[in-house]
């Protein structure tokens, strides 16, 4: 394929997205108002559920890679998992559904991914290939879901869920390319896909928001970057180092905050604003902070996962190197508490 006919491939997802999320806005205008309160980080009544727009978008996308023999049955079907997904996140959004069968629903669509995957026997750390036997579908099930659940978490400022899918779906796209090991196809296309889809829906989530992701966007995201890691990780693509490395952002800040509150015998399951970002976004703005995010995703994570994917066997300590400064962001702008840090 070309490379004007893979960026033309890339514009209809971005056309639609773009299109579908102003169609949602009226939509939601009128039935998903989000009103501010004491855990929100905005301050303006704003609309969500405006990553349906982005669900739209892959979906069609997807049928129409899967038309062109870039995207297989099998892998079509695993990636049908993030509908359901995005359905019960799309049910959440106009009210509370209990956590217990949200928490289901993720299991579920995770098992049907790694079915139609062939299941998560092995994986690729540092250069070399680990069978991992009975603890593969246990643990497979656990990284998507908590890559799910991390960009939910993390979806609390004007532009940063769509800024964290564009940096993290063109580095993986761009380090598929580039890697001459065998990889099946459409993992690529699927990840560029998406940052495309993201770029539409960006048009209308960029500081100041006219419309939020919602959980229609954020579990649909997460879900099939989680799936999308699993698979290359397993097939000769970017390892899970590598998808740790460009996730880093995501990753340090949600998970030192759910560690932190649960040592501190917080009820760690209830929503609140206690992430890094959200004490940084308080004190300098969401622009300036979903602008931070993008650079720290295009000149140190972005660089750093290229290393680990050019010399695997020093994987480790590239992500000792990319992780040491985000944790100090972490402990400087107070994650896990509640006032954070003055």
């Amino acid at each position: 394929m070309s490379l004007f006919s893979y960026l033309l491939l890339l514009f209809f997802p971005f056309l639609v997205a773009a299109f579908a999320t102003c169609a949602v806005r009226g939509y939601a205008l009128k039935r998903l108002l989000d009103l501010p309160n004491a855990r929100s980080s905005h301050s303006v009544p704003t609309p969500r559920g405006g990553g349906l727009g982005i669900v739209a978008a892959l979906v069609l996308a997807t049928l129409q890679l899967h038309g062109l023999g870039l995207v297989s049955s099998d892998w079509l079907l695993a990636l049908a998992g993030a509908v359901p997904v995005a359905a019960f996140g799309f049910w959440d959004d106009h009210g509370h559904v209990p956590a217990r069968w949200r928490l289901l629903a993720q299991v579920a669509a995770a098992g049907w991914a790694l079915y139609w995957l062939g299941g998560c026997g092995t994986l690729r750390l540092a250069g070399e290939a680990y069978a991992l036997g009975g603890w593969g579908l246990p643990l497979g099930l656990l990284f998507i879901v908590w890559v799910l659940n991390l960009f939910n978490f993390m979806d609390g400022i004007d532009g940063i869920a769509g800024v964290e899918t564009i940096t993290v779906g063109l580095t993986v796209a761009a380090l598929i390319g580039l890697d001459p090991a065998p990889v099946l196809p459409g993992s690529a296309e699927v990840a560029a896909a998406l940052a495309a889809a993201a770029g539409g829906f960006l048009l209308w989530n960029w500081p100041p928001a006219k419309i939020f992701m919602g959980d229609v966007g954020s579990g649909f995201v997460g879900f099939l970057l989680g799936v999308l890691a699993l698979r290359t990780a397993a097939t000769g693509g970017p390892s899970l180092a590598v998808w740790l490395i460009a996730l880093g952002v995501f990753f340090v800040d949600a998970s030192f905050t759910l560690l932190r509150r649960m040592a501190d015998g917080q009820r760690w399951y209830e929503a609140h604003r206690s992430h890094a970002y959200q004490h940084a976004a308080q004190r300098y703005g969401h622009r300036p902070v979903t602008l931070a995010v993008l650079a720290i995703n295009l000149f140190w994570l972005g660089p750093l996962a290229w290393a680990a994917a050019r010399w695997p066997a020093l994987e480790w300590a590239w992500l000792g190197v990319a992780y040491a400064p985000l944790l100090a962001l972490a402990l400087r702008f107070g994650a896990g508490l509640s006032h954070g840090t003055r």
